[in-house]
C-alpha cells in the first residue's frame, strides 16, 4: 500500500455517510452552547450508551467532561442551514434558532428527529479528538421525521419510505 495524505483520508472517511447532530451543552455561568457533530455512534442497550467526538481542544471540552450533561439533536432533512449555523463559533448562538429550554436546562431545539439527553460517563483519547462516552438519560423520538446526512461533504437526503429491505 502506497502512503495517504491527510486530505486523502478525509476523502476517503467522507464515503461513509453518516447522521448530522447539533449538540448543546451549558458554561458554568448556564450560558448555552452548541456544536455540530457528525461523529455521532450508538454504544449499547443496556446500559443506554452513546458516543461522539470532539476535538481535545475544543472550546466545549469543559462543558462535556465526565458527570456533565449535553443535549444531542438528530437533525431534519430540512434543517441544513442549523448544521452550518453551529459548525461555527458565533456570540449568542441561539439569539435566531427556534428553541426552547428544556426541563434539564439544556437548550432543545425545535423540531429536530430525536433527542437524546445524556451524562458523560468516560472521557478516552482518540488522535486529536476526545471519544466522549455518555449514558442516554432521556429520549425523544419523531419517527415520522427524515434525517440529514451528510457524505462526501455534502448533505444529503434520505427517503426512508421508499427502502424496503427483504
Amino acid at each position: 500500500m502506497t502512503p495517504f495524505t491527510s486530505q486523502e483520508l478525509r476523502k476517503g472517511f467522507g464515503s461513509f455517510a453518516t447522521g448530522v447532530t447539533v449538540i448543546t451543552c451549558l458554561d458554568e455561568e448556564q450560558n448555552h452552547h452548541g456544536i455540530t457533530i457528525s461523529s455521532f455512534n450508538t454504544v449499547s442497550l443496556e446500559p443506554p450508551l452513546i458516543l461522539w467526538s470532539l476535538k481535545k481542544h475544543s472550546r466545549l471540552m469543559p462543558w462535556v467532561e465526565l458527570g456533565k450533561k449535553h443535549l444531542i439533536h438528530v437533525l431534519e432533512r430540512s434543517q441544513e442551514d442549523l448544521a452550518m449555523h453551529f459548525a461555527t463559533v458565533k456570540l449568542d448562538q441561539f439569539a435566531s434558532i427556534d428553541h426552547q429550554v428544556a426541563n434539564s436546562g439544556l437548550c432543545q431545539i425545535n423540531d429536530c428527529v430525536a433527542y437524546y439527553e445524556c451524562e458523560t460517563v468516560s472521557v478516552h483519547t482518540g488522535g486529536d479528538h476526545n471519544i466522549i462516552v455518555a449514558k442516554v438519560l432521556n429520549l425523544k423520538n419523531h419517527p415520522d421525521k427524515e434525517p440529514l446526512i451528510f457524505a462526501r461533504s455534502k448533505f444529503v437526503g434520505l427517503d426512508l419510505a421508499e427502502i424496503k429491505i427483504s
